[in-house]
């Protein structure tokens, strides 16, 4: 084995402790990007950790590092929805919640009373369930739902919308492939935003021209993230 490899191997063992994953878990490095020609395309695998000296090299080499898609859930299979809500938004919570358990898999990410809490722990916990790929959306809901929203939209592969009618519900989702719905309690009542749910939830991408744009959503973040 060369010094070199060994090295490699270190540090993706290294990496691998400090992140707390299993070995079986793919790595994408610096030599990887730097094995493909300049200004192409590296696919990463689902759940692949990629090394900051990964992104960088990206960077320098023009290469632009595309995730596979996930595979689609087997038929039969329940979809998971992860969904939060700090204090004022408690309630509606709870009221979606029950609407939600007969057709998804519901992951209550809290808070669990009406107690005073701070909504952007929420949020994260909402926002992280889906750019993980462990919740195939994501519900928030606060006061406004514009707090929510600025914390979720932070947390990479996350795009999340701020909806208050149906017609906002459907663009975000035809126009914008929005993963994430934000909702203000004090706002909506709760006949319209389960209306909102609903719709958010079963419209789906329109692709054609709105791919091109939020291709383009994509390419921003890529680039201050790397």
């Amino acid at each position: 084995m060369s010094d070199e490899h060994a090295i490699r191997r270190a540090v993706a063992a290294s990496l691998r402790r400090q992140l707390g994953q299993s070995s079986s878990r793919p790595i994408i490095d610096e030599t990887d990007v730097n094995a493909v020609p300049e200004g192409s395309t590296l696919p990463v695998p689902p759940d692949a950790l990629v090394t900051p000296l990964a992104r960088t090299a990206a960077l320098m080499r023009r290469v632009t590092l595309t995730e596979a898609a996930r595979p689609a859930p087997a038929p039969g299979t329940q979809l998971v929805v992860a969904l939060g809500a700090d204090h004022g938004g408690y309630p509606l919570k709870e009221a979606i919640k029950a609407d939600l358990q007969s057709h998804y898999t519901v992951v209550d990410c809290g808070a669990h009373s009406t107690d005073s809490v701070d909504y952007p722990d929420f949020a994260l916990a909402v926002a992280e369930m889906v750019a993980n790929g462990r919740a195939w959306r994501g519900i928030m809901i606060d006061g406004a739902g514009i707090g929510s929203c600025m914390v979720a939209n932070k947390v990479p592969g996350v795009r999340a919308a701020l909806c208050y009618d149906n017609a906002t519900a459907v663009n975000s989702r035809e126009h914008n492939d929005a993963n994430v719905l934000t909702l203000g309690a004090g706002l909506i009542g709760t006949a319209l935003a389960k209306q909102i749910v609903e719709v958010w939830l079963k419209t789906a991408f329109g692709g054609g021209r709105h791919a091109k744009r939020v291709d383009k959503i994509i390419a921003v973040e890529k680039k201050y993230r790397a």
